[in-house]
């Protein structure tokens, strides 16, 4: 379950990104954020992944109060979250299975586990005959497979997909939400950051609208609302 409590958010240089936010996720759901650019979805993201801290108000992420939570739990807050950015933000010196299997080294999983999870979720995202391929190799749509991957690979609750469709085309953005569907059928809470009116209007999953720091819309099922 993901609680935002009346949470407001201002910037050193006086930007209110968030004003008085509401927002209740639970478990397994399925959800769109959308708005314009300066809506605030960034800091939503960033307060979820303790980037950012909020100014007032309550963030709870299952037993986890963001609001109040030390430096040193952030780590273990992260490892129940994949993040999947719009720009890969893959290694690019490293073959796809070594860019998904990296924070599972550093986490001293044993080898044999490695090998077996990151076959698994390279066959999950449709690459296993592209393992040994560095990024400089693979398409737009491939490597953000291969950064969705990379998300799955620790078992996380929630998954971020911030942007996923923005640097594919209309045919890979679709195989990208389907994927992301695929995984929100394993149980994961899966939230999609886009601009992509088309896809969010094509799911009717549930609609979360955001303009200038604010929830201005919520529609389990609906359509995007052009604010």
């Amino acid at each position: 379950m993901i609680e935002f409590n009346n949470v407001s958010k201002v910037y050193p240089n006086g930007t209110k990104a968030l004003k008085n936010v509401d927002l209740e996720i639970k478990d397994g759901e399925f959800v769109f954020v959308v708005g314009a650019s300066g809506a605030g979805k960034t800091t939503l993201t960033k307060l979820l992944l303790c980037e950012e801290r909020p100014s007032g108000g309550r963030i709870m992420i299952d037993k986890f109060n963001l609001s109040r939570m030390s430096k040193f739990k952030i780590p273990k807050l992260r490892r129940t979250i994949g993040i999947v950015f719009q720009d890969f933000r893959l290694l690019p010196n490293m073959t796809a299975a070594e860019n998904i299997s990296f924070a599972m080294h550093v986490l001293g999983e044993s080898k044999k586990t490695i090998k077996a999870r990151v076959a698994n979720f390279l066959r999950l995202v449709g690459l296993e005959h592209k393992a040994d391929c560095k990024p400089g190799e693979l398409s737009g749509g491939e490597k953000q497979r291969v950064a969705l991957a990379r998300a799955l690979v620790n078992n996380p609750n929630v998954v971020i997909a911030d942007e996923p469709t923005a640097n594919v085309d209309p045919y890979m953005a679709i195989e990208i939400i389907e994927l992301l569907l695929k995984v929100n059928q394993l149980g994961k809470t899966v939230i999609v950051i886009t601009h992509n009116v088309n896809l969010v209007n094509y799911y009717k999953k549930r609609v979360i609208t955001m303009k200038e720091g604010q929830v201005v819309s919520d529609k389990q099922g609906g359509m995007f609302d052009e604010v």
